[in-house]
């Protein structure tokens, strides 16, 4: 007859909440059971442990030989004849009796016992497992809820409750997250702390969360047809992708955008608005180079290989796109190729140009200073930017610029 009792409750209990698998459990239990019949008869060498998992009822069972009355040398092997026909009276010397043993038989104290080494063997299976599962899974996305939101971190469920965390640190700026929000992030790394639960980091700002995002939504990249070369980004603001395509039919910039951007606009919408440049990748450093500066256009490049030093010129209105608002551009730019770059402005040697302090007598001085404080210091810096440009950027008004122009212009119609 099967025995229920509250160790074997405990079991099935953990065995719902904690996942672990079957052929583990079944283990686990056979183990804490046959420490129990060591203590009781110094063997368990001629016990069978039967368990049923599903409904965490478990048999025991002891097979003894029948020998002769007064042969018997091991009771926990041989059972005298006399004994085995009160069990069974068609029962023959030399034939094998199995008899179920009680569990109540063991006593409630060591009963006790077993119950407490189970729930500590299947919590530290449990640690094992979760430490396993997500030391597997480092650098893949997962998804979760928003259980807690705390001053520092997150706490995010996943599927099967798994306890995630997602530091502030790692978060993107204009991450708002509440209480039930669904979040998905990439595994950073699990960390064991004396023995306690692996501890589960999450982040949204590597460079591997964008990857796998690139990956889920271009199928080439997941087939490997494109290959994600490097990655530069300031996590919210914007980003640089390198990418190479192993089959020359296929441009690896088009098809991460997607058509009219369908595949990069889910992308940059996880990523907060994200600004993300996809460039072609090149051995070519100067190529590459020009490519990470994108938007802007480059007239020449000149590299010091040793230093790891790129000297950019550029014509005066793509200087400040090289740059980029707050130096962005410029910054993932050198984050991705690995040069440290400089930007100058492209000036031709016989170029003549007139410090704009020189024309004080004709245009007045707070004119002057305006056009200085947007970074037009000389004559021709003013010329070789555009009359809307400068009322937009400038506090003058459109007859003001257009007398300014007309004042540098005639210089230098004089000295031609």
């Amino acid at each position: 007859m099967a025995v229920n009792t509250g160790l074997i409750g405990s079991f099935s209990e953990f065995k719902d909440l904690k996942n672990i698998d079957r052929p583990t459990l079944m283990k686990v239990l056979d183990d804490v059971f046959r420490t129990l019949l060591r203590k009781k008869y110094n063997s368990d060498e001629n016990f069978d442990i039967i368990v049923n998992t599903d409904k965490g009822d478990l048999e025991i069972w002891r097979k003894r030989e029948i020998v002769p009355d007064g042969e018997v040398t091991d009771s926990n092997k041989q059972i005298a004849y006399s004994e085995a026909v009160k069990i069974e009276e068609d029962f023959e010397i030399g034939e094998e009796l199995y008899e179920q043993i009680n569990l109540l038989d063991f006593g409630r104290r060591a009963i006790l016992s077993a119950r407490q080494t189970l729930m500590s063997r299947i919590t530290e299976l449990q640690k094992d497992e979760l430490y396993r599962k997500y030391s597997e899974r480092i650098g893949e996305i997962v998804s979760g809820e928003v259980y807690q939101v705390w001053q520092k971190e997150l706490l995010v469920l996943d599927d099967d409750e798994n306890e995630l965390i997602l530091p502030k640190s790692e978060m993107i700026h204009g991450d708002l997250y509440k209480k039930g929000d669904a979040i998905r992030a990439i595994v950073k790394k699990v960390e064991m702390r004396n023995s306690t639960t692996p501890r589960i980091i999450l982040s949204r700002t590597s460079n591997g969360f964008l990857s796998k995002l690139l990956e889920l939504e271009v199928p080439e990249i997941f087939d490997n047809i494109i290959l994600v070369k490097r990655i530069a980004r300031e996590p919210g603001e914007r980003a640089k992708v390198a990418v190479e395509s192993t089959d020359d039919r296929i441009d690896p910039v088009g098809a991460c955008v997607g058509m009219k951007g369908s595949r990069i606009h889910g992308i940059v919408r996880e990523l907060r608005n994200e600004n993300i440049d996809i460039i072609n990748f090149t051995n070519n450093t100067r190529l590459f180079i020009q490519r990470a500066l994108t938007p802007a256009k480059v007239v020449s490049i000149e590299v010091d290989e040793t230093a790891k030093r790129a000297s950019v010129y550029l014509k005066p209105d793509q200087v400040s796109l090289a740059i980029g608002k707050g130096g962005i551009n410029i910054k993932l730019a050198s984050k991705l190729t690995g040069y440290e770059i400089d930007v100058y402005r492209d000036v031709e040697e016989e170029e003549y140009d007139i410090e704009l302090d020189e024309f004080s007598d004709e245009i007045d001085g707070w004119i002057i200073d305006d056009l200085k404080r947007i970074g037009c210091d000389t004559a021709r810096s003013v010329l070789d930017m555009r009359p809307e440009d400068l009322v937009r950027l400038t506090n003058l008004e459109e007859e003001t610029i257009q007398e300014v122009i007309r004042i540098l212009k005639s210089e230098f119609d004089d000295e031609d």
